[in-house]
């Protein structure tokens, strides 16, 4: 078994296509339009859906906003150098909440960013993803 992916709802698909994949780095793999329904789905990743995990977006018509709860924590990326991507990021115009440092009580390097609708990405320094576990 493996984890496929994470769904998360959007409120402006083609604002958070352009985050993800122009800032984050992603790429598209998939999309489909349910008319009859009235969604949109996008599923975006580093790698092909058989290998990796990846971000399924979905836009439900005409709803631009959503309310998050407290339930949901972040989505964790291994990158190779955590500093380095947290400046690519805010010259590319994307939000960091947390600069690179260490997590608190710890030693891994760590970040956080937030995607447009509000979303949390922790970036881990990838070196040092295993410690991470249990922050």
């Amino acid at each position: 078994m493996r984890i496929l992916h994470t769904m998360i709802r959007v409120g402006d698909l083609q604002r958070s296509i352009d985050f993800y994949t122009q800032i984050m780095g992603m790429r598209v793999l998939r999309t489909s339009e349910n008319p009859e329904y009235e969604y949109s789905l996008v599923f975006l990743g580093y790698s092909d859906e058989q290998t990796g995990s990846v971000i399924e977006l979905t836009y439900n018509w005409g709803t631009d906003k959503y309310d998050h709860g407290n339930a949901f924590g972040h989505i964790a990326i291994g990158v190779d150098n955590v500093a380095k991507m947290c400046n690519e990021i805010k010259q590319a115009g994307g939000k960091v909440i947390r600069d690179a440092g260490p997590v608190k009580g710890g030693t891994t390097i760590i970040a956080f960013v937030e995607d447009p609708d509000g979303y949390k990405l922790e970036l881990i320094q990838n070196d040092q993803a295993h410690q991470a576990l249990g922050h």
